[in-house]
């Protein structure tokens, strides 16, 4: 049977549960209890096949061991293609290399002559067919979702991740090994962490992780004011799940979008391969009318998925990154994002300008999408 445990994280503390249980009314209340609580938990028993992401973990892993001339070709990351410590186009830094990819066959077709130009069709069957799995396995999700929250359309969510025009995207990241920085092959206590990817959100609706069994992914526990960073125990057999912005406004806030970040501080290098559920570029992102009560109002406006994009060109320096609440406002065509940011590589605070992705910043979140 599967069991969400306490809400508040702590180590080995996070929501487990298994997706097969037959008893879906059950599972559809434990999915929105660990969404609301947490706003992440594990799937096991997911079924997807293992040769699916053994294939798929095997050319991650071949392009990332190809030389750095090679690897260069299927970039610079704009926002698409390989990226190596610079995340996004303003400076900021981690010690991660990634690939990033469009969700769409005929994208990853085109895209893979770069990154495989020997066995680009090999590279990208493998690819479609994962995403093909993780996407139908974050619709099941969704769906399960909306219909533990009492939404008359079930497909409300899984519907935007479906269509043909989704934005939809996936992400290959690759961090280093730090053996200096390990005794017994734990961070010594008087080593400061390295910052593999820096804390931020998830701007889209569902994000599916998957990684070796090297830790490194942390959690931003809600237990405290101050927040504490809590390790996610790896498990290469499960998939990692997080609410996004996207899906938190369209429920109104009920739904948690989690910080998270990763941290580069193992023996051995880890490879996360991530699945980021988005809408179309025109779709229109608002609460949906069951999620808006007299007890609950309405707390976000509508937007478009591609302002919300593109409202993130404009952000406004703030004097605490981790206190201070971000506001989202919309008046009529200009869209301004005003939120913290901080570069953790160096604990220093400032500007950063346009992104595509959300993901490739050091933090940002909506906490109000005020009306």
């Amino acid at each position: 049977m599967p069991v969400v445990r306490n809400g508040r994280y702590r180590a080995g503390s996070i929501p487990v549960i298994d997706i097969s249980w037959r008893s879906r009314d059950m599972l559809k209340e434990i999915i929105v209890k660990a969404c609301e609580e947490c706003g992440f938990f594990k799937v096991i028993n997911h079924g997807i096949p293992d040769d699916v992401v053994a294939k798929m973990e095997a050319v991650g892993l071949g392009f990332f061991s190809l030389p750095v001339a090679e690897k260069q070709q299927a970039g610079p990351a704009n926002p698409l293609g390989y990226g190596s410590k610079t995340i996004g186009p303003n400076g900021d830094t981690g010690e991660v290399e990634y690939l990033l990819l469009h969700a769409n066959p005929s994208s990853v077709s085109l895209r893979a002559k770069s990154i495989c130009k020997e066995d680009n069709i090999e590279f990208s069957c493998v690819v479609n067919e994962y995403v093909e799995s993780v996407k139908e396995l974050a619709c099941e999700i969704l769906e399960l979702l909306a219909s533990g929250l009492g939404l008359e359309d079930t497909g409300a969510f899984s519907r935007l991740i479906r269509d043909k025009e989704s934005d939809s995207l996936l992400r290959l990241n690759h961090y280093p090994s730090f053996p200096s920085y390990c005794n017994n092959n734990k961070l010594e206590e008087n080593k400061v962490g390295r910052v593999g990817f820096g804390e931020h959100t998830d701007p889209q609706i569902l994000t599916l992780l998957r990684s070796n069994g090297v830790a490194g992914l942390q959690i931003l526990s809600p237990s405290t004011d101050a927040g504490a960073w809590v390790p996610v125990p790896p498990d290469p057999a499960a998939f990692f799940v997080n609410v996004g912005d996207a899906l938190q406004a369209m429920t109104n806030g009920r739904l948690v979008s989690v910080r998270h970040r990763a941290m580069a501080n193992s023996y051995n290098t880890r490879l996360s391969t991530v699945f980021f559920g988005a809408p179309p570029l025109h779709a229109w992102i608002s609460p949906i009318p069951e999620m808006v009560t007299t007890l609950r109002p309405r707390r976000y406006r509508a937007f478009t998925w591609s302002e919300f994009k593109k409202m993130i060109a404009l952000l406004v320096k703030t004097e605490d990154c981790l206190e201070v609440p971000q506001r989202l406002e919309i008046e009529d065509q200009c869209v301004a994002l005003r939120l913290n940011h901080r570069t953790e590589s160096t604990g220093s605070e400032k500007f950063e300008t346009a992104s595509i992705c959300a993901e490739d910043k050091e933090a940002w979140k909506i906490s109000q999408y005020l009306t």
